[in-house]
């Protein structure tokens, strides 16, 4: 009995430090997985945090440069109206044929420009004329004085305003322009266009962004939801005054409910965001627009990045339970068998580190896989919107090109137009007199004259009108409507143009490019060909063609004095050209070789010894087509 008495409080000594420690250990267990686990979380939700500010920014910049071309590309349509001398004639001495006449001539400028409405303020603010003359909700006699666009360009000031039409209910961006004759501003010049263009283009891209104006009010966005919505909370004087203005019709003017708004750098936010009454996290970044005081705000939604930073963070508490729970098999079975498995346990070990490199290096591979794929659908995005920007940047510039031609063309117009008053006068008082044959002779001329406006104005449609990537073009063709086009500006500067592009039993050459885009090249190749001869006497033009293996090769070729060369190597590139800012934007070239590139083709230079300069446009043949 003593002896029993004696090893039971050993017993116990030695239960209760081994207790201790294993409960220590467990602990220890847990803590170390825990905090594995909260820091794989928090690093990751911090690089992909980091990542995508990173992709927002280049989507913000890309989507910013579009809202920019967009709300930029009608500055210049307002003016165009003041070389309209009907339009001045209209304003000065009212009179119901003048108003007729305008109204015919801005639904068309209208439909061809592809805007909303353009009409003609008198200088109370009053419409006179308008592109909508002939529907129901026409804004003819409508007084537009209270609004702020007319009030900065009667003052002489460019008139930029987004609002919602007091008369249709329908938003639009307005561009004023103050007519003068003279020094005096006799009238107001407006054209409404839509921009709901870049909404539709968000929401196809499932990217979720909007506009505030000035105001702080939302006037486009890819959730319809939050349009017409305060982005900061106005106060009541600020409310009354824009209800008075009517700029956003009735709209309640609520404010965009953003909750836990945590700034993370310079224009970069972390908010939450109720979408169908459910709170969401997003990364907000926002960018002021040039030339407006506008902003364009992008969303990006946090939910799959904070689900994979979850991921990982349980990865890396599965990987640090799991390397602890090796540990201690490999403690235990150490210290059973350390004498007699000594090499066992050194291989056992370089065993688990190999997994453990294996499993760390599948993981980065699958990392990289994603970050492969997430690239790619990136620039498959990218090269979508690069395409549709440049389609964009094509139709600019041959609007560019029609407003430096603009000038010509009425001059040109201008002369059949007086010869026709002159002619359509004499006629009858040839008539009056009898004179039938002086008469019918006066009556052909008119005629002739008409035919000749009828086609100067019809090739001025073609060259607007929007063109495909695909088509087929006749070289002759082409030639004959880029002459045409250009031809004021080769009577002033009397150049002679030798064409040798056909053979003697060829009647055309027919080439795989769209019609219009061939006449486009070529009307930017031989302007350019006119302003670099113009200051020299002799001025002579070639025209010559060869046929090669699968393609056409055509070289337009001056004798001008060439191209320095320091300024060779920028020939091509975007916004770059010698030319005063008046005559030339530097998009002629970079517009000409990209839509040879995008027939297949190519629009190279080359500088003959013998002077001058050379383009050579390489084009293939159509298609045969498929039996």
């Amino acid at each position: 009995m003593m002896q029993c008495l004696s090893i039971s409080p050993r017993a116990d000594l030695i239960v209760k430090p081994r207790l201790l420690r294993h409960l220590s250990l467990i602990l220890l267990f847990l803590l170390l997985v825990l905090g594995c686990g909260y820091a794989g979380y928090h690093i990751s939700d911090r690089a992909g945090i980091r990542a995508l500010a990173e992709n927002g920014e280049r989507q913000l910049e890309l989507n910013a440069r579009a809202v920019e071309s967009e709300i930029t590309k009608y500055t210049y349509l307002p003016s165009l109206l003041e070389l309209e001398g009907n339009v001045s004639r209209l304003l000065l001495a009212p009179t119901a044929y003048r108003r007729h006449h305008v109204n015919q001539y801005l639904a068309g400028l209208n439909e061809r420009s592809g805007s909303l409405a353009i009409y003609v303020l008198d200088p109370d603010g009053r419409v006179i004329a308008t592109s909508n003359w002939e529907q129901a909700d026409s804004y003819l006699g409508e007084d537009l004085s209270f609004r702020a666009y007319y009030q900065d360009a009667i003052e002489g000031r460019p008139g930029r305003f987004y609002g919602i039409g007091s008369t249709t209910g329908e938003p639009g961006y307005y561009l004023a322009h103050g007519l003068r004759d003279g020094k005096r501003i006799i009238g107001v010049a407006v054209v409404k266009v839509r921009l709901d263009a870049l909404e539709e283009r968000w929401q196809r891209a499932l990217l979720e962004a909007y506009v505030s104006d000035e105001n702080g009010i939302i006037i486009l966005a890819s959730d319809p939801m939050v349009r017409l919505k305060a982005v900061r909370p106005l106060d009541d004087a600020t409310k009354e005054r824009l209800a008075r203005s009517l700029q956003y019709h009735w709209a309640a003017l609520e404010e965009l409910q953003l909750f836990n708004r945590s700034p993370l750098d310079d224009g970069i936010e972390q908010v939450s965001f109720a979408t169908a009454g459910t709170p969401t996290n997003y990364l907000l970044q926002t960018r002021r627009l040039e030339d407006t005081p506008w902003h364009l705000t992008l969303l990006s939604p946090l939910q799959e990045q904070r689900s994979a930073a979850m991921i990982h963070g349980m990865l890396a508490a599965v990987a640090a339970a799991l390397l602890a729970f090796l540990l201690i098999a490999w403690n235990e079975r150490r210290k059973v068998i350390a004498t007699r498995l000594a090499a066992r346990e050194a291989l056992q070990a370089a065993n688990d580190e190999l997994e453990r490199k294996i499993a760390e290096r599948t993981a980065d591979l699958q990392a990289s896989n994603e970050r492969l794929q997430a690239e790619v659908r990136e620039r498959e995005q990218a090269e979508t919107t690069l395409r549709k920007a440049q389609d964009e940047l094509v139709q600019a510039g041959k609007l560019a090109v029609i407003g430096q031609m603009s000038t010509s063309i009425a001059h040109e117009l201008n002369q059949p137009l007086a010869a026709l008053r002159t002619l359509s006068g004499n006629t009858v008082r040839f008539l009056q007199r009898g004179a039938l044959d002086v008469a019918s002779s006066n009556l052909q001329n008119i005629g002739e004259l008409v035919d000749r406006m009828g086609k100067i104005t019809g090739s001025l449609r073609a060259f607007a009108r929007r063109a495909g990537d695909s088509g087929e073009a006749s070289l002759g063709q082409a030639v004959d409507a880029a002459v045409l086009l250009l031809h004021p500006r080769l009577q002033r500067t009397s150049m002679t143009i030798h064409r040798d592009y056909l053979h003697p039993e060829q009647d055309d050459v027919r080439l795989a490019i769209e019609q219009i885009r061939l006449e486009q090249i070529l009307v930017n190749l031989i302007s350019n060909a006119l302003d670099a001869m113009r200051d020299q006497v002799d001025r002579q033009l070639w025209l010559s063609g060869s046929a090669e293996a699968d393609c056409y090769r055509l070289e337009v070729r001056d004798n001008g004095p060439g191209i320095a060369p320091e300024t060779r190597a920028h020939l091509f590139e975007p916004f770059f050209t010698t030319k005063p800012g008046e005559q030339g934007l530097g998009l002629g070239l970079t517009l000409s070789a990209s839509l040879a590139a995008a027939a297949g083709g190519s629009l190279t230079v080359r500088h003959p010894d013998e002077g001058g300069t050379a383009f050579v446009l390489t084009l293939p043949y159509p298609r045969e087509p498929q039996p």
